[in-house]
């Protein structure tokens, strides 16, 4: 799986499961094989040859799986919310200015089981390992913890990362009375839904609000839905508590 040029990878979206089913994307091999009349296994691996082996026992005959872009919130493990995106360039808003910029959003991908309406999680696996690390927000005592990731602007919805990462819009509103940098931005990232459309995918946006709260000039941050007629993507864990916004103390 060295030499991607001549790969194929799967691309998002359901499949049948049938007798077999294998799955692949870069650096992963995914295998379902029946084992019976009610049960399949479940095999992945990924370039460092470890694996997971499941074995799955079915509901019904009529199961699908659903190969689809989730939030990048499982790897290295599950321990929060937030994410903090480092922008490789600083955007400098004059006062009370306004930009709107594309972004690419780390992701990761879910492998569910499709039993009609109700997609069950199995399995999530990430493409980008190596740059999936955690960060601290504020002090070590009362800081917030965050998935971190340095992006880069993009230029439209087209221009993600297959398997990598998805394209989010951010609009930041500067509405003190001076001129503002912003170099970064942290916010609860489980109100934010994932849209797919072959190998690429999308993530809702976010409004960053520059403003001043007493004495302490804040960027209030809240999502937005994206208009868009790619397929909407089942959320990984709807059980988790969302936080609808964040606010960021200004430097």
């Amino acid at each position: 799986m060295s030499d991607t040029s001549e790969i194929t990878f799967s691309n998002y979206g359901i499949y049948d499961l049938g007798d077999d089913l294998e799955l692949l994307l870069p650096n992963t091999l995914i295998k379902f094989q029946r084992i019976s009349d009610d049960a399949f296994s479940y095999f992945r691996e990924n370039s460092e040859g470890q694996t997971i082996e499941k074995i799955i026992p079915i509901k019904s005959n009529d199961v699908k799986i659903g190969l689809v872009p989730i939030r990048p919130l499982n790897h290295p493990a599950k321990r929060t919310n937030y994410v903090f995106l480092k922008l490789d360039k600083e955007i400098h808003l004059g006062e009370n200015s306004a930009a709107s910029i594309f972004v690419h959003c780390p992701i990761e991908i879910g492998i569910f089981l499709i039993y009609g309406d109700n997609h069950e999680p199995l399995d999530w696996v990430t493409c980008n390992h190596l740059n999936s690390r955690f960060s601290l927000y504020g002090s070590p005592d009362t800081g917030t913890l965050c998935k971190y990731a340095e992006v880069s602007l993009a230029t439209d919805y087209n221009d993600s990362i297959s398997y990598v990462n998805g394209v989010m819009h951010i609009v930041i509103e500067n509405t003190l009375s001076f001129a503002q940098t912003i170099s970064k931005v942290i916010f609860p990232i489980t109100d934010n839904n994932l849209y797919y459309n072959n190998s690429k995918s999308i993530v809702d946006g976010i409004k960053i609000i520059m403003k001043k709260r007493a004495a302490v000039n804040i960027a209030e941050v809240k999502p937005t839905l994206v208009d868009t007629e790619w397929t909407q993507a089942p959320g990984w864990d709807n059980s988790t508590d969302s936080v609808h916004h964040m606010e960021m103390t200004l430097e």
